[in-house]
């Protein structure tokens, strides 16, 4: 009878090196770390929190309670809300096509995927501008039609669509790629069919993968300025996101309403570095256990 393998921590040879580093080297680098993380990450983080209260917390709340706050928070909300079930389904149906088969132009199609990592955001939203401005490509057309994507909610979804997308197709595209189809193959053998298969075989094994990819996802969402810059106009509410919020509240000298804004995106990057953690807490426990579940089997 098989015996469970009692969980430990596994060890690498950086690890054991990393032991016998010597003191003197060791903490001076440990305190270096802290502080360089201290300085340019905790105080900037919490001098927007400082800020945003330095008038009180009525003061605060009626700054988020602004209509063209509000306006500001719904907005990011829905173009995170409308982006990330789209970058679930693009993800997931390139991330396995590439994955899976070779065909004619699988390489220029990673690259495509890459390509909104290389590209300024700047210029992402001026691809947009070209395409359907009143003096783009189909510019016109859109106008006759009485169809407005520039300077409206349709461009702020198109545009942060385009900086997002590569998040999840790329998380599990690896995953994909390192795990091989041998669990597909198997149950396609047995008789499931297709779809079958994918919602038993293919999804479960990426899902933490589709998660991770997600998360990103929404952080950059919510936080893209560049290309939604370009494209919204900057219409008080109606085309601002929070990012653009703060930038016209911080113009306008209106600094405690542009840090209370700001300090909702900053907790909405914390609250991703948690979940972030978390997950990858969970796949490398779950790596670590079938591992050792291997190991129980074999031994």
């Amino acid at each position: 009878m098989a015996q469970a393998v009692p969980r430990r921590r596994a060890t690498t040879p950086g690890g054991a090196r990393a032991r016998n580093t010597p003191a003197w080297v060791r903490w001076p680098l440990i305190g270096v770390s802290f502080g360089f993380v201290g300085l340019f990450l905790v105080m900037p983080m919490a001098a927007v929190f400082a800020e945003a209260f330095r008038k009180g917390v009525g003061v605060y709340m009626d700054s988020l309670r602004d209509p063209d706050a509000l306006s500001a928070i719904w907005l990011t909300v829905l173009t995170a809300a409308i982006t990330l079930p789209l970058n679930i389904v693009f993800g997931l149906s390139s991330a396995w096509l590439i994955a899976r088969f070779r065909f004619a132009g699988r390489g220029l199609l990673i690259t495509l995927i890459d390509l909104p990592f290389a590209v300024s955001p700047v210029i992402s939203g001026l691809i947009f501008v070209l395409m359907f401005g009143l003096q783009g490509w189909i510019g016109p057309w859109l106008k006759g039609h009485d169809i407005q994507i520039i300077f409206a909610v349709p461009g702020v979804i198109l545009a942060t669509l385009f900086v997002t997308f590569p998040f999840v197709a790329r998380e599990v595209l690896s995953l994909m790629q390192e795990q091989g189809d041998d669990q597909e193959q198997a149950a396609l053998m047995l008789g499931a069919s297709g779809w079958k298969t994918f919602w038993r075989v293919t999804l479960p094994n990426v899902k933490w993968a589709v998660l991770y990819g997600v998360i990103l996802c929404n952080a950059r969402a919510m936080g893209e300025f560049g290309a939604v810059s370009v494209v919204s106009g900057h219409v008080r509410g109606r085309t601002n996101t929070m990012p653009l919020q703060v930038e016209i509240l911080y113009n306008e000298y209106n600094f405690v309403a542009a840090f209370a804004v700001a300090s909702l995106l900053t907790l909405l990057a914390l609250v991703t570095l948690v979940v972030k953690g978390v997950l990858e807490w969970r796949l490398a426990g779950e790596a670590q256990d079938a591992e050792e579940s291997t190991k129980g089997i074999t031994a």
